[in-house]
């Protein structure tokens, strides 16, 4: 079966049973301290509506308005550290629809970004794909610490660049 992103749900979903889905409970977990401004929203008590967030890839402190504006929403995305695509060909394809759900969902493998960085990334593996130098020893440690609690597969390639990123753990 050939991967399809719509294989882990379509939309963000509330896992916790907090009343917010996993987009609010990222952007407001991973936002600078004191600028992530909420409002509610049916039952979630943080609806992310603006602030200030560090995009651990590259660097930039994003800074956002109104997050109900389409185009500053583009601006921040939330990025699976490991695709679905990638996910998928490790051994997802295998999963249930609900196992998929539940990764596609889970916070330990979500993380606020810049949306053109992520959109760079895209469905590349670390062999394809790095952040900037200062994050690869916690992108590779967070990459690693996804794909054995999910018990997927590492490929040779994949392999040999987390090596190299984690060699920067010890500068």
């Amino acid at each position: 079966m050939p991967y399809e992103r719509s294989a882990f749900g379509d939309d963000w979903i509330d896992t916790d049973n907090n009343g917010c889905n996993q987009r609010d409970d990222v952007l407001l977990r991973d936002g600078l301290p004191g600028t992530v401004m909420v409002t509610n929203q049916g039952s979630c008590d943080h609806d992310v509506v603006a602030g200030e967030w560090l995009d651990p890839y590259t660097g930039l402190v994003l800074r956002l308005d109104d997050l109900k504006d389409p185009s500053q929403a583009q601006a921040i995305q939330i990025d699976h550290i490991v695709p679905l695509a990638e996910a998928w060909v490790s051994g997802a394809a295998t999963w249930t629809d609900e196992e998929r759900r539940r990764f596609a969902n889970d916070l330990s493998e979500l993380l606020a970004v810049d949306g053109p960085t992520n959109a760079s990334k895209g469905d590349d593996d670390p062999a394809a794909w790095r952040p900037k130098k200062s994050f690869q020893c916690r992108y590779a440690t967070l990459w690693v610490a996804v794909k054995t609690e999910w018990n997927l597969a590492v490929d040779p390639s994949e392999r040999r660049a987390l090596v190299s990123m984690l060699a920067f753990c010890a500068d």
